[in-house]
Formats: structure tokens, C-alpha cells, sequence
């Protein structure tokens, strides 16, 4: 998810700023978002940073981040439906079995983002998400057996720590263990993005009125295994 700092008016909005807050009409504190923008709002409160279990829709957000390289989160999200339509809902298992009529279908849908190899990589790693899930059991086993420890995470989430680290120990060894298998589109500051929408760490800054959500949710999740 993107991340911008909010305008300024007054001393205590631009404090709020430089924390990479601001305030809503009613009060509410959060992590700073397009102005005005109703659909990235509701993601953020509703949905990034909640964990992921569920191997079709971490498939989405592994295709939707690739699809993002680039470009902006808020150009992708608002295309999200579009994309979901496009390619069967993320279903692992149908968009594996595209072909090349599907590539070419994909490429004259003006709602996606028609980047070739990024079509060709989302059919491409359906095929080995789809491998992947019949050796470990799942897909989410896989991608949360990367979760970052303790030791990697900052005592405090801070505007400075984020901008300081768009890749991180973690989303490196997740990016290499992917591309060792054959993913595309899956670098380490792509890894990263996806670790924080998947909810392997909470990246909503201090401050933020859904980062207590998100903690609690976290501890409240059972880690899937992956199959012995």
C-alpha cells in the first residue's frame, strides 16, 4: 500500500504529517491516504495488514502486487474488480490452465493493467503456486513459514522506519526462496509489500486508530503448516 504524507493546515496537522498520520473529519487518526479517496480508506481499515490464510486470495495479492511494479497501489486497487472478473477471481487452480488465447484476451481487456509479462507472469506462477500447494499443503503454509521474528521488527512502527526499509531481511529471503522456484515478478520490495497486506507484520505507523485491529488479530491467528 502506498503511503503519503497528509496536507497541513494548522501545527498539529502538520505534526500529524511528518508521523504519517491524519485526521479524519471525525477525529479518527490513521496511516496518511490519497484525500479523498473513499475505496483506498476502506482498504486500509478494513483489510491491509489482516492476516492471509486463504491460498486464492494470497495468490490475488501476490498478482496484484506484481501487477503494481511500477505504478501506484491506488491505480491497481481501484482496477481490483476488474482484475478479479479478468482472471476467475484469482482461482488458483483455472488460471493455471490459461493459454495463450488467454494472454491475448487478457491483453485487449482495457480494464487491467495490459503489461504482457506481467499477464504472463500471473498465469505463469498460477502454475507454480499450484505445485507448491500440492507439496506443502498450502500456499499460505509456504509464504508463513517467512514470517519475520521479533528480532527483525522495530519497538516502534514508525513514518522514519518505513521509508528506511522497503526491504527487509524477510522479504528477501521470501523473494529468493520464490524466484529459486521459478515466481516472476516477486523482488524483494514487492515481497515486502505483500508481507505487509498478508499481515506477517503490522505496518500501520504509531498512532494509527486500526493498528490495534491489526495486532490483535495477528495474535488471535492460527499459522497454517505446512504438510510433513
Amino acid at each position: 500500500m502506498d503511503r503519503i504524507e497528509a496536507g497541513a493546515d494548522n501545527p498539529l496537522d502538520r505534526l500529524e504529517a511528518t508521523r504519517g498520520l491524519q485526521r479524519d473529519a471525525d477525529g479518527t487518526l490513521r496511516c496518511a491516504l490519497p484525500t479523498g479517496d473513499t475505496l483506498y480508506r476502506t482498504y486500509h481499515d478494513e483489510e491491509w495488514g489482516l492476516p492471509v490464510d486463504d491460498d486464492d486470495r494470497l495468490y490475488e495479492k501476490v498478482c496484484l502486487e506484481g501487477f503494481q511494479a511500477g505504478l501506484s497501489w491506488r491505480t491497481i486497487l481501484h482496477r481490483r474488480a476488474a482484475f478479479r472478473d479478468a482472471f476467475a477471481d484469482f482461482a488458483i487452480e483455472t488460471v493455471a490452465d490459461y493459454d495463450a488465447r488467454d494472454v491475448e484476451r487478457l491483453m485487449r481487456d482495457e480494464r487491467i493493467v495490459r503489461n504482457r509479462r506481467k499477464i504472463e507472469a500471473t498465469i505463469h506462477n498460477a502454475r507454480l503456486a499450484r505445485q507448491l500447494r500440492d507439496e506443502a499443503g498450502s500456499l499460505a503454509a509456504f509464504f508463513w513459514r517467512h514470517e519475520p521474528g521479533e528480532d527483525e521488527r522495530p519497538g516502534r512502527v514508525t513514518l522514519d522506519w518505513l521509508k528506511a526499509h522497503p526491504v527487509t531481511p524477510s522479504s528477501t529471503r521470501l523473494a529468493a526462496a520464490l524466484k529459486a522456484r521459478g515466481w516472476r515478478f516477486v523482488g524483494p520490495t514487492t515481497a515486502y509489500a505483500l508481507m505487509q497486506a498478508l499481515g506477517f507484520v503490522n505496518d500501520h505507523v504509531e498512532g494509527c486508530a486500526f493498528r490495534s485491529r491489526i495486532d490483535a488479530a495477528r495474535v488471535g491467528f492460527a499459522r497454517p503448516v505446512a504438510r510433513r
